[in-house]
């Protein structure tokens, strides 16, 4: 009888997992689903230098995508991410070319300004109570100003530092680099967002203010500084984003991001992570911004269908996240999940109580 029971216990446990899980589960299956499918209809899909262009093309999405995954599971929004990159690789071609000034000067220069702008809209934001829309709307077309201000044409980059920084790399396969510079900041800050988000209390403070700030705020909780922190990292994330674009470009462009941070929220979303704050993962942002880029891969294999085919799929993934996070919220499975959670630590306790008491 006891083993029944404990089995039921194991059983509902797993059910509510996957329950929690669900966003992040049916992205993984979609991405399965995508690349099973390219395989299948397309020679040399699955080669080693399809995978590791994945990481390559979309590496500047990915690292804005994480920066962005914990803005939006604190509830707030960021879209001054496409224009930061746009000045960022702008200002970086200038330095480098115009001005002569060291690469690895004008990247540190580049994140310093990123990372402060981002500080300033979260300032705003917490502290005279803005809506993160407006303010970081404020930030997009600032940093697009001051793109064309620096120049209106594009700047190619012949800097041999700054060039043989972006081929510096790991794996070498019939003469290429599998993983360049840029595909390596992807991965390392996917794997910074996941250590910051699951094993510092910075992260458990952001889950806790994107499910119900005000209870936060009760808890004791550095609300505010915990909201100007993440903004000040979606800032480092994108000005680091904008370093990427530019060695996958070579030169830095004005107009380089219009529209990116659509892109990039599209990826959080459909990688799991709820708009309306207090779940995701940035693992699943890690696969959403994948099933772009995989997109892509089979419009470009197919080569039959125009670019615009993409802006309709992504839109259609997007359409599908957005009624399962209506229906996953409408049915408090991430409440539910959380107070059954709180109810076995509770019983627990009272368990160990009880023990002590009769020894």
């Amino acid at each position: 009888m006891e083993n029944k029971k404990g089995a039921g216990m194991k059983l509902n446990l797993n059910l509510n997992l996957t329950k929690k899980n669900i966003p992040i589960l049916s992205s993984i299956g979609i991405f399965l689903l995508l690349y099973v499918v390219g395989g299948l209809f397309f020679n040399g899909f699955f080669s080693i230098g399809v995978f590791s262009n994945l990481f390559y093309d979309n590496a500047f999405l990915g690292v804005l995508a994480v920066g962005m995954t914990l803005v939006i599971i604190s509830g707030g929004i960021d879209l001054s991410v496409g224009s930061v990159i746009g000045f960022t690789c702008t200002f970086i071609a200038y330095l480098v070319e115009v001005k002569q000034m060291n690469p690895v000067l004008a990247m540190f220069l580049s994140l310093v300004i990123g990372t402060t702008a981002g500080t300033l809209m979260g300032f705003l934001i917490h502290n005279f109570k803005l809506p993160a829309f407006l303010v970081t709307l404020v930030g997009m077309f600032l940093f697009r100003g001051l793109a064309y201000q620096v120049s209106l044409e594009s700047i190619p980059i012949r800097n041999e530092l700054f060039l043989e920084m972006s081929q510096v790399g790991l794996f070498e396969y019939n003469g290429r680099t599998l993983f360049p510079m840029a595909s390596l900041i992807f991965i390392f800050m996917v794997m910074l967002g996941v250590y910051m988000s699951h094993f510092r209390k910075f992260g458990r403070n952001i889950y806790a203010i994107g499910g119900s700030e005000p209870s936060a705020v009760l808890m004791g909780l550095p609300v505010g500084r915990t909201k100007i922190m993440v903004y000040a990292f979606s800032g480092f994330c994108s000005a680091l984003g904008g370093i990427v674009y530019t060695f996958y470009l070579q030169s830095g462009y004005a107009l380089a991001g219009v529209g990116m941070e659509l892109n990039v929220i599209a990826a959080v979303v459909i990688g799991g992570t709820l708009l309306t704050g207090g779940a995701g993962f940035i693992e699943g942002t890690l696969v959403g911004v994948l099933i772009l880029g995989l997109i892509d891969t089979i419009l470009n294999f197919y080569g039959q269908l125009s670019s615009w085919w993409f802006r309709i799929f992504i839109g259609l993934l997007l359409f599908l996240f957005i009624l399962l996070q209506t229906w996953l919220t409408r049915s408090n499975i991430f409440l539910k999940y959380a107070m059954k959670q709180q109810q076995k630590r509770n019983d627990a306790a009272k368990g160990l109580q009880e023990t002590s008491q009769h020894s």
